[in-house]
C-alpha cells in the first residue's frame, strides 16, 4: 500500500468521497485486507478524515441534518474499518454566534454518535485558521468543545493540531520562542496528552492570515527550521504526524516525507519563502 511504499508508519485516509454528501458502505473484503496490510507493515494508528461538506454547527437547519447524518455515517464507516482516530473539523457558526454554535455542534455530535459503540475510537477536534465565523481558531474554543460534549455527547473527544493551521491563526510556531508559547499554552489548556495527531502542513499564508492555504515542507512560512523545532520538541516528537502537503507535482508525497525525516535528524538554516 501507498502509506508503506512511502516509508511511512501511519497515515490518514478518507472512507467515502470527500465532497459528496452521499457515500456507500465499505467492500468488507477491502476492509480486511487494509487490516492484513496495517498488520504486515506495522501501520498505526489509522486516521480518518471526514467529508468536508459536513459543518455540524451550521445555522441552517437543513445543512445541520444532512451534516449530522453525513458524520454518523462516517463514524460507522470509521468503526467498520478499525480506525482509531475520526478528524473532524469544527464548522461554521453563521450568524448565531460563537457560543451558540459550540452548543449546536456538541448537540449534532451527540445525536451523530447517539447509540453506536465506539470502541476505540476517539474524535479528533482539527484546529483552524479562524476568522469571519470559523470555530476552532483558538486553543480555548476547542477546549470548550471538548467540555461540553464530556457531557452530553457518548463519544471521546482529543485534538489534532495542524501546523499550517496554527500559524494563520495567530500560534506562531515557526519561531523557538512562539513554538515554546503555543506549546505551553495547549498543554495547559487542551491538555497535551489529549493531542493526538499532528498535520504537518507548511503555510502559504503569514502569521495571524487566517487564509488555510498548505504549501510544500520547508517552502512557505514555517520554513525547514520552523518544522525542525515542531519535529524534535519533546513534547510533540512521539506524536503521529501526517501530511497534507499539495500533490503540485509526481513524487511530491515522498519528497515531503524525506523532508521531515531529514528534519529529524538534521539542523537546517532558517529560510523565510519570498513574498
Amino acid at each position: 500500500m501507498k502509506a508503506a511504499e512511502l516509508g511511512a508508519n501511519t497515515f490518514q485516509i478518507f472512507s467515502a468521497s470527500p465532497r459528496m454528501w452521499r457515500a456507500g458502505e465499505p467492500d468488507p473484503l477491502e476492509i480486511r485486507k487494509l487490516a492484513a496490510a496495517r498488520e504486515r507493515f506495522d501501520l498505526t494508528p489509522l486516521v480518518i478524515h471526514d467529508n468536508y461538506l459536513i459543518n455540524l454547527a451550521a445555522e441552517d437547519p437543513r445543512i445541520r441534518a444532512m451534516s449530522i447524518e453525513a458524520f454518523r455515517n462516517e463514524v460507522r464507516r470509521a468503526l467498520a474499518i478499525g480506525a482509531e482516530y475520526l478528524v473532524a473539523h469544527p464548522g461554521s457558526y453563521g450568524g448565531q454566534g460563537l457560543e451558540r454554535g459550540i452548543c449546536a455542534l456538541v448537540e449534532s455530535l451527540r445525536e451523530a454518535v447517539h447509540g453506536l459503540k465506539m470502541k476505540r475510537l476517539m474524535l479528533l477536534i482539527e484546529n483552524t485558521a479562524g476568522g469571519g465565523t470559523k470555530l476552532g481558531g483558538c486553543f480555548e474554543e476547542l477546549r470548550a468543545m471538548r467540555e461540553l460534549a464530556a457531557n452530553y455527547a457518548e463519544v471521546e473527544i482529543g485534538f489534532c493540531l495542524d501546523t499550517a493551521h496554527l500559524l494563520a491563526s495567530g500560534y506562531d510556531v515557526a519561531s523557538e520562542e512562539g513554538l515554546r508559547d503555543t506549546v505551553r499554552s495547549a498543554s495547559r489548556i487542551l491538555g497535551i496528552e489529549n493531542v493526538r495527531v499532528i498535520h504537518a502542513n507548511d503555510s502559504k499564508t503569514p502569521l495571524g492570515s487566517h487564509v488555510d492555504r498548505h504549501q510544500h515542507i520547508g517552502e512557505g512560512f514555517i520554513g525547514l527550521e520552523g518544522f525542525r523545532r515542531i519535529l524534535r520538541h519533546p513534547k510533540l516528537r512521539t506524536k503521529p504526524f501526517i501530511l497534507e502537503t499539495p500533490r503540485d507535482r509526481e513524487g511530491d508525497d515522498r519528497r515531503n516525507m524525506e523532508t521531515l525525516k531529514t528534519l529529524c535528524r538534521k539542523r537546517f538554516t532558517t529560510t523565510k519563502p519570498s513574498n
